[in-house]
């Protein structure tokens, strides 16, 4: 049988690989991001309109010496996912991510797809003539080089066939396009027609996070798990991802090999506006192994950015067996708005 030795959780954000005397250029970005949500009941708003009903406390904590003080937090969280990878030192690593309008757009959407060709292809982002200086300095945390990152095919497929046995629909990919592209929305808090233009698919920045930093470019087979957090009107419920991610134990525990497995949850917690109560409930859930709070979590809440708390979900439920460790978890304001992200680090032995 195999065993999954290891669980992480890991916020992918690219201001953690941005130097901590540049997040305040990046949070310039916020004032044109039509995926602000309201905490109080998830519609979406302007920057200006949330400035407006800001706690005014927030601005305190807007200054180079917070901001570094939290990069460096957040550094130490990274180099300690890195540190129990490297000690665990697993076979296969599957990587539970969200897709961002880099492989799926709404000509077909799956809520969950699992990739299982032989590899897939890495390539640097964020460098081109129209990216901000910040933006280009926090890209390299998603590759620096061309590369094919091998796949687990074996696995993938056996994930595909066991959770198909156990009721849940899953969509399958084994090869990547040349082009991609497409639109999406508007549907729901999506107000706004998105469209992208087609250009070079590669893989998404939820799984090529981990290749590089996590993995530290020590390379290991991957099992791509995508889940559409992200947009309506198909997107999971907390407690279908706490059931796959039990499921993708149950499988892995069934896999007919002596592997030793990882299985990663990347992205999160809130953004793009920092919502620290919903942060703490769903680690307090995943810890104590709590799927009625973990279902309960209000949807509302887990719609953009802070949709990616449901990767974390189902990592924590694929690593019920094991103890989970919050290394560091880092609340970073980086408007007088509020917004910013509640970055999260978390290791399952």
């Amino acid at each position: 049988m195999a065993e999954i030795v290891l669980g992480l959780g890991t916020s992918h954000s690219p201001m953690l690989s941005l130097p901590g005397d540049m997040w305040g250029e990046y949070a310039a970005r916020d004032k044109g991001n039509p995926m602000l949500l309201s905490l109080e009941d998830g519609s979406t708003k302007t920057y200006d309109e949330l400035l407006a009903v800001a706690d005014p406390s927030i601005a305190a904590r807007i200054t180079p010496e917070v901001f570094q003080a939290q990069y460096e937090a957040c550094q130490k969280g990274i180099i300690a996912l890195e540190d129990a990878m490297n000690e665990a030192d697993p076979d296969v690593v599957v990587i539970v991510g969200d897709d961002q309008e880099e492989l799926f757009f709404e000509d077909n959407m799956p809520m969950f797809s699992i990739y299982w060709g032989e590899s897939m292809h890495l390539t640097p982002r964020g460098m081109g003539d129209g990216a901000s200086p910040a933006t280009k300095a926090s890209m390299w945390g998603y590759g620096t080089e061309e590369m094919d990152v091998p796949v687990d095919s074996a696995l993938g497929l056996h994930l595909i066939e066991s959770l198909i046995d156990d009721d849940f629909d899953i969509a399958h990919a084994r090869y990547m396009n040349q082009e991609a592209g497409g639109a999406v929305g508007p549907m729901g808090y999506v107000k706004d027609r998105i469209v992208t233009e087609p250009r070079h698919q590669a893989m998404p920045h939820a799984y090529s996070y981990v290749v590089k930093r996590i993995m530290n470019d020590n390379i290991r087979p991957i099992v791509p798990i995508s889940q559409n957090t992200f947009y309506p009107p198909n997107q999971p419920t907390p407690r279908r991802c706490y059931n796959l991610g039990r499921s993708i134990a149950k499988a892995i525990k069934a896999w007919d090999t002596d592997k030793k497995v990882a299985v990663v949850g990347s992205g999160g917690l809130s953004h793009f506006l920092v919502d620290e109560e919903i942060d703490q409930l769903a680690l307090k859930g995943m810890k104590e192994r709590d799927s009625e709070a973990i279902a309960a979590l209000p949807r509302y809440r887990l719609n953009s950015g802070s949709s990616e708390i449901l990767n974390w979900v189902t990592a924590a439920a694929a690593c019920e067996h094991l103890e989970m460790d919050l290394v560091e978890y880092v609340p970073v304001y980086r408007s007088p708005a509020g917004t910013g992200g509640g970055w999260g680090f978390a290791i399952w032995r």
